[in-house]
Parts: structure tokens; sequence; C-alpha cells
């Protein structure tokens, strides 16, 4: 019988008592006296190992039956996390998935080498940009694109943020912007691709996915903090699209940020993003406007290309407030099998000569 195994760090007292809450709850959620015998033993989890750093540090590993993840992201994610979210201090830091539960998912459709072929990025890291900021009109925002095309940025996202607010509908932004890139590839000979944000209600999202796909979008923006992870693996899945998936951050701090509670960086933006079939994964990069660390990028980074049964490795996006003076410093600490992505710091000055100087930066690596 293959089983997940989930290491939970815990902050408090009394470790063997949470591990007994944690392994019931997160699967029979009833009485386990009551349960029969074979329920008992092959259902609910099982305390694998508790390790204890002092009295109030403790690692505890659990396992659980493959089966009762039915196979589904929905439920898998339900297992790892579900009710266990409501106990204070704790936190999943370590997650291995057997191949029963792998083999499941299709995961990033290009992946690192995919993209590099698609972006004619043999060796570089991918330049990517986002359009901001909300309020402006459809018109100015679709200049701002053409002017990043015509500089030669491989992605040029919409900000997460902006949605189908009236100065710029999600329709009419989508239209210009996909004109105005596919006009300043056929200028440059480029291939610069618009990536519109799939920001809307769900029951919208997929059938906005394939409206943007026909308006001429060549990637898409996903936010699975808000449309939920299995909103991201329908998409990534769908052969009638067929698109790059970039995984956005938004919504999802909250489920990394405490030290004591949550799960890990690396799993949420690395694992989870990639098991959903994000082929980018977008995520504050240190020195922005988020406290993450030197330790929490590394392990997204290390999460996103590392072995995951037969699935692709992903590329990172490290963002969140960065500058073209830290592209060096980026692609020291990253490789080159990264996305750079800086947004609102072109627009300090012109934008045209910034974009140009960032596509000539990146292009000299």
């Amino acid at each position: 019988m293959e089983r997940i195994h989930v290491t939970y760090a815990f902050s408090g007292e009394n470790p063997k008592v949470i591990a007994d809450l944690i392994r019931i709850e997160q699967t029979i959620e009833f009485p386990f006296e009551l349960a029969p015998s074979w329920i008992q033993d092959q259902v609910v989890g099982k305390v694998e190992e508790i390790t204890s750093i002092d009295k109030k540090n403790h690692l505890i590993t659990i396992s659980y039956n493959s089966d009762i993840a039915g196979g589904e992201l929905t439920q898998l994610l339900n297992v790892l996390w579900g009710n266990a979210s409501l106990f204070p201090g704790v936190k999943i830091v370590d997650l291995k998935l057997p191949d029963s539960i792998l083999n499941n998912f299709k995961g990033p459709r290009f992946g690192i080498i995919g993209l590099r072929k698609i972006f004619k990025a043999d060796t570089r890291p991918l330049i990517a940009t986002a359009i901001k900021p909300m309020g402006s009109d459809a018109k100015t925002l679709a200049e701002i694109a053409r002017t990043l095309a015509l500089a030669g940025f491989d992605l040029i996202k919409d900000d997460h943020s902006l949605a189908n607010q009236p100065w710029a509908t999600w329709k009419d932004r989508v239209t210009l912007i996909s004109a105005a890139v596919k006009e300043a590839n056929e200028i440059t000979g480029g291939n610069s691709a618009y990536v519109p944000s799939l920001n809307m209600p769900f029951d919208l999202v997929i059938d906005a996915a394939h409206t943007a796909k026909d308006f001429g979008a060549g990637a898409l923006l996903v936010i699975p903090g808000i449309t939920g992870f299995d909103s991201l693996r329908v998409i990534a899945e769908d052969d009638t699209l067929a698109l790059p998936i970039l995984g956005h951050p938004a919504m999802l701090g909250s489920l990394v940020t405490s030290k004591d509670s949550g799960i890990s960086h690396g799993i949420v933006f690395g694992t989870l993003m990639r098991l959903a079939g994000a082929d980018i994964s977008i995520f504050p990069n240190i020195g922005g406007r988020f406290p993450f660390t030197t330790e929490q990028c590394l392990e997204i980074a290390d999460l996103s290309r590392k072995k995951l049964g037969s699935l692709k490795p992903m590329t990172i996006a490290p963002a969140g407030g960065m500058t073209l003076e830290r592209i060096p410093e980026m692609i020291d600490m990253y490789g080159k099998d990264a996305a750079l992505l800086i947004g609102g710091a072109l627009s300090r000055g012109n934008l045209a000569d910034n974009a140009a100087r960032m596509c000539d930066m990146v292009r000299s690596y």
C-alpha cells in the first residue's frame, strides 16, 4: 500500500495528542474506537515518527493511505491540510507523494524546456513584466503592452488586480492588448506573449480562458488562491487551450507567512503549483515588498525543479518590487531557469528605454 507522508511542525506541548488528533481529523473525523477495525488499520492516518527538538517544538510525520485522496487534487489538499488548518501551531514542512498520487497529475504542460522553445530562449532567463496600474483605460494599457512587446519581452502579463473594472473591462482590455502585442510582434518578428489575468468568478474562468486564446493571448495568468488550485489544473490540462500557465501568489500568503502555522513556502509555491500544472510560479523575491527570506525563496526554487514523479520541472518567477539593478543578483541566486519579472520599476523614467535596457541586460547572459 503506497502512502502519503506529511511532516507537520508542531509548536506546543503533548505532540502525541496533537498527532492523534491530526491523523483522525484528516481522515475519518469520527471517534476512533467506534470505527470498524479495518478502517482503523487502513483508513486512519498513521503516526510514523515524532521528533522533539525541545519541549515546545516537534516534528510529527503522519502517513496516509493514498486511496483516501481519491486521485483528485481537491481531496489531496483536504487530506494534507483540511481541518488540520484549524489547529494552532501546526505547519506542514515536508511532503512526500507516492507514484500512485503523482501519476494522476500531468503537471506543467511545457515546463522549463518547453518555455525555452516557445520563446527561443535557449539559455537565458525569460523576460517578464506586468501591465499597470489599475485605473488606466484599456487603450492606455494596450499602448503600454505595445511598448513592452516592441522592446522584446517574452511575457507581458496583466497585473493580477486587473479584473473587470469599468475603466478597463476584461473583454475590452484583452481585445486591445492582444491586438497591440500581435502588431508589435509583426514589426519585430518577435514572439511576445500577452498573459491576461483570469481574475473572475469561477463559473466564468474556463470560458474566459478560451476567449482569451481566441483573441490572441499567448499564455494565461491563474490565481489559485482565489479561484482554486483545481481551476489551475483544469485550465492547464485542457488540450484545446494548450497555453503556458502562470500561477500568481495572491491570497496564498496566509498559508506561508506564519512561523508556526500553515504550509511551507516551497510546498505551496513549488510542489502544489507544479502539481496543479503551472508552467511558471510567481512568488515574492527577497529584498522586495514582501518579507520572504533567502532560505524560503531557495526552497521554492528547489521544489519547483527537483524530481517529482514524471512531472516536468517548473520555471520560477521571483518578483515583487524588483529593479533592473537586481537582475545580476537574481541570476546568480536562481540560475537561468527563471523568468525575471519587473513591473512598476520600468515606469520610473522612460518606459521604452527601461524596457529595452532590461531586454538587453537579460539577453546578454
